[in-house]
């Protein structure tokens, strides 16, 4: 973990020590996902991303027992805050499309602390399409912290899946209230990028950061035409919004919630249809 940032890479591997004390040996392994896989974490500003798998199903005392070693009063996460998932070795190696967790924790000095003791108990209105897409993720560029490499732990969606999961998650985003009027919107930039992370997934295969995607999409022009001229590709809508929302990442002022949701829903036509 000599990449990481030093504070983190402390966090990770006290948390792996604290998981394996309490699963023992049915922890099979551990991974970082999100930013820290993408190799785009923004210390102050990235959640830390963690899946767990462990060899069997978990009792609730485990699953508690868990929660409680890594919880945020427990063990001081450095980044806003800690979403970790543990999965069944089973699941993560199905390609399943369920949720199919085991137990979930959200926690951080910048996060509202939440434990799911099931997938079951994860409200739909929540949303579902978060772990396959996650396990997508992990299967591409999971950050092993313990175990095998992500690759040979998480199976990949099939295409359908993946197209099906993506539209949820459009459809979930663009659901969210926003605040009245054109004017910037806080958190507009994200929505904009991880729609932009969800096409450049469809159209090239490769699960990139949403900085990252932006740009590709940037040199990909729009709706994808490799023959734009880079004036209409960066200054027109939509390269504009997406230069926008990258340079809101940096401290600039956010796009506005109009613009972002039309965005949106020119990438859900393109990704449903």
């Amino acid at each position: 973990m000599t990449d990481l940032d030093p504070p983190l890479r402390r966090y990770l591997g006290d948390l792996v020590t604290a998981a394996r004390d309490v699963l023992g040996d049915d922890l099979v392994g551990a991974y970082a996902a999100g930013s820290v896989g993408l190799g785009a974490y923004q210390p102050g500003r990235s959640d830390v991303d963690v899946a767990l798998v462990s060899a069997e199903a978990l009792d609730l005392t485990r699953k508690q027992e868990l929660v409680a070693r890594l919880r945020h009063e427990a063990l001081p996460c450095p980044a806003r805050g800690l979403e970790l998932v543990v999965y069944r070795w089973k699941i993560a190696r199905s390609g399943t499309p369920e949720a199919g967790f085991e137990v979930e924790l959200n926690t951080g000095a910048r996060m509202p602390f939440r434990a799911t003791w099931a997938a079951a108990d994860r409200p739909a209105e929540d949303g579902l399409f978060w772990y396959g897409l996650d396990r997508s993720i992990l299967h591409q560029c999971g950050y092993a912290l313990l175990g095998p490499p992500a690759a040979e732990t998480f199976a990949d969606l099939f295409p359908a899946d993946l197209r099906r999961l993506l539209t949820d998650s459009l459809r979930w985003w663009l659901a969210l209230p926003t605040p009245p009027g054109d004017g910037p919107a806080p958190g507009a930039e994200d929505a904009v990028l991880g729609a932009c992370r969800s096409l450049v997934k469809v159209r090239h295969g490769v699960w990139l950061s949403k900085v990252d995607a932006g740009r590709r999409l940037i040199a990909d022009g729009w709706p994808g035409d490799p023959t734009a001229g880079a004036e209409r590709r960066v200054h027109g809508e939509p390269g504009d919004l997406i230069e926008r929302s990258i340079a809101a990442r940096a401290g600039g002022p956010p796009p506005g919630g109009p613009e972002a949701r039309a965005f949106q829903r020119a990438v859900l036509n393109e990704i449903s249809g």
